[in-house]
C-alpha cells in the first residue's frame, strides 16, 4: 500500500479486474530432410520460398524437402522451421572431400573439410602461415576459393581453444564448407596445420547407401533431428517427406520408415501441442494403403494424420510431372483455412493449389474404405479441381476423430497456458479465483461469438469453474489452484444428407 503522509490528489494504477488472453499461433511448421546446403541440425526459421532458397537452395532432384517448402508457401503457408539433416555415408555423415593435416606429423589427419553445397563446383581450400599484422605464432590464414577466386577469408585462426579456433570460426561463419575435428592426438593438433591447397569434389545429391533413422530422429541432447525442434514452444505441425522419398530411392527399407513416423508422433504426443502429418509409402493402391494402415503401421493417435494419395507435381529440377508425397502442400492448406476461416474449422474441401494430378484416382468406393480408417483421401473433382477430401485424425478414440477438434484444443490450452502466467505465486483465494474465472470467460466468449463453439448462448457453449468447491483447503495447502474448463467444439458436417420421398399434391375434397 502507498503512504500518503499530506494532503492532495494521488493518482494509482490499479490492475483489471481481467487479463486479456491473445490466441497463440496455430499454423507454424516443422520441416526434416535434405537441402544442397544451409546449416546442418539449426532449425532455421524462413517465412517465404526466398528466405527458404537464400539459406537451404533451390529445388534439387535428389532431395524432396524443397519441393514440399515450396507447396507449403504456395497454398498459404506462413512460417516454417528447416532442419537440414547430415547425408552421406551410412552412419548419417556428410561424406568428406578433403583432409587437412597437422603441421608436425603431415601423415596425421586433423579435420574433415565437406562442401555444403551439393551443387557447389570448383571449392578449394588454402592454409598458409598468418601474414597479418601483429600474427600470433602458431596461427594461421585459411581462405575458401571458389573458381579460383577467394569467397571467405580466416585470418590469424588456430588450434587452439577460444573464440579464433579454426573449428569454431568456419563452422559459425562458412556458407561453403564445414570442418569436422578427427581423433587425432592433442600434440599433434596443438602443433598447428600444415600449408596445404586441397580441391573439393562437391558431393552428389544423395551419396547415402541408407539412410539412418537415428540420425533423423535426433537427439534431444545434441539438438539434431526431431529432438531440436523441442526448444521451439510454438511449433504446431511435424513433416518428414524424405523419408517417403528415401524409401522410393532405395535408401531406407520400410522398417526405418516406420521407426521414423513413429519416433514424429511420439514427438508430437510429448510435447502435446503439434500434430505429425504422415506420408503413405509411394505407389500404393487403395487396399494396400489400407493394409499399411492396419496391418503394418498401426498407428494409434490423435496427434497424427496421414492422407493419400501421393501428388502429381511438376518438378523443375528434372523438367517433368512426378509423384510426390502430399504433406507439405497440406500443411499449406492447414495454414490457408487457419487464416480464412480458423483453426476450428475442418481444413478439407480445400483446393491444392499446385497439383497438376493424382498418383491414383480415388473412386467413392475406396474412400469408404479409407475414411472410416482415419486416412484422409485427395480426389479429383471434374470442374472443381483437386481438393482434400477427408478431415480425420489416426485415432480410434471418437472423441478426437477430427483433425480440428484436436487442433483446436492444441489452440485453446496453448493460449490459456500462455495467458494465465500471471497468476503464479499470487495469493490464493476468492479474489484470484474470480480473476481467473473472469479472465478465460472473457477469452472463450470470443471464440463463441467467432463460430468456434456449438450453443445458441455461452452458457451452452463452455464453463468456467474456480472456486471454492473445486479448490479445497488441502489443494490450497499444496500450493494449487485447480480450474475446469468445459467448451463444446464445433465439428464437421462431414455427412450432410437429404432424404427425399413423393407425395400427392393437392387434395382429393375441397372445403
Amino acid at each position: 500500500m502507498p503512504t500518503y503522509l499530506s494532503p492532495g490528489v494521488y493518482v494509482e494504477e490499479v490492475p483489471a479486474a481481467t487479463r486479456p488472453i491473445s490466441g497463440v499461433g496455430t499454423a507454424i511448421a516443422a520441416f526434416v530432410g535434405f537441402a544442397e546446403q544451409g546449416p546442418i541440425n539449426e532449425p532455421t526459421l524462413v517465412t517465404n520460398w526466398t528466405q527458404y532458397t537464400a539459406a537451404f537452395g533451390e529445388i534439387t532432384e535428389g532431395f524432396a524437402m524443397a519441393k514440399a517448402v515450396y507447396g507449403y508457401f504456395n497454398n498459404g503457408g506462413g512460417r516454417a522451421y528447416i532442419v537440414r539433416l547430415p547425408y552421406g555415408g551410412s552412419d548419417g555423415t556428410s561424406a568428406p572431400m578433403a583432409q587437412l593435416t597437422t603441421k608436425g606429423d603431415t601423415s596425421v589427419p586433423a579435420f574433415n573439410v565437406t562442401a555444403i553445397s551439393a551443387s557447389a563446383t570448383d571449392l578449394s581450400v588454402t592454409v598458409a602461415p598468418a601474414t597479418g599484422d601483429g600474427a600470433a605464432p602458431d596461427t594461421f590464414d585459411v581462405t575458401v576459393l571458389q573458381g579460383g577466386t577467394a569467397a571467405e577469408t580466416y585470418p590469424g585462426v588456430s588450434t587452439a581453444k577460444g573464440r579464433n579456433n579454426v573449428l569454431t570460426q568456419i563452422n559459425q561463419r562458412s556458407k561453403l564448407v564445414r570442418l569436422e575435428a578427427l581423433d587425432a592426438p592433442a600434440d599433434a593438433i596443438s602443433a598447428g596445420l600444415a600449408d596445404a591447397t586441397l580441391t573439393l569434389a562437391s558431393p552428389k545429391n544423395l551419396p547415402a547407401a541408407q539412410v539412418n533413422p537415428a540420425i533423423v530422429i535426433g537427439d534431444v541432447a545434441q539438438r539434431s533431428g526431431f529432438g531440436g525442434l523441442e526448444m521451439f514452444e510454438e511449433i504446431t505441425m511435424v513433416l518428414a517427406p524424405d523419408v517417403v522419398t528415401a524409401q522410393v530411392a532405395g535408401f531406407i527399407d520400410f522398417d526405418g520408415v516406420k521407426a521414423i513416423q513413429t519416433a514424429m508422433i511420439s514427438h508430437c504426443e510429448l510435447m502435446g501441442n503439434r500434430m505429425a502429418i504422415l506420408d503413405t509409402p509411394a505407389g500404393l493402391n487403395a487396399q494396400q494403403v489400407s493394409d499399411w494402415r492396419v496391418n503394418q503401421a498401426g498407428f494409434d493417435s490423435k496427434f497424427a494424420v496421414a492422407y493419400w494419395p501421393w501428388l502429381q507435381i511438376f518438378d523443375p529440377s528434372v523438367g517433368h510431372n512426378v509423384a510426390f508425397p502430399p504433406s507439405g502442400y497440406m500443411a499449406g492448406i492447414w495454414s490457408r483455412n487457419d487464416d480464412t476461416r480458423g483453426v476450428f474449422k475442418a481444413p478439407a474441401n480445400e483446393v491444392v493449389q499446385g497439383a497438376v494430378g493424382l498418383e491414383y484416382n480415388v473412386t467413392r468406393g475406396e474412400m469408404d474404405m479409407l475414411n472410416p480408417e482415419g486416412v484422409n483421401s485427395i480426389k479429383a473433382f471434374p470442374g472443381r479441381g483437386i481438393r482434400v477430401w477427408g478431415g480425420r485424425t489416426l485415432s480410434s478414440d471418437a472423441e478426437w476423430r477430427y483433425i480440428n477438434v484436436r487442433r483446436y484444443f492444441n489452440y485453446l490450452e496453448e493460449s490459456i497456458l500462455q495467458g494465465t502466467q500471471w497468476c503464479v505465486f499470487e495469493p490464493n483465494d476468492d479474489r484470484l479465483w474470480g480473476r481467473i474465472r473472469r479472465t478465460i470467460q472473457a477469452f472463450l466468449v470470443n471464440e463463441w461469438r467467432s463460430g468456434a463453439l456449438f450453443g445458441a448462448t455461452p452458457k451452452d457453449a463452455f464453463f468456467v469453474k474456480c472456486d471454492g468447491e473445486n479448490n479445497t483447503a488441502e489443494s490450497i495447502d499444496a500450493g494449487m489452484v485447480v480450474c475446469e474448463i468445459g467448451v463444446a467444439p464445433v465439428k464437421p458436417a462431414e455427412f450432410v444428407i437429404f432424404k427425399l420421398a413423393q407425395f400427392s399434391g393437392g387434395t382429393s375434397v375441397s372445403e
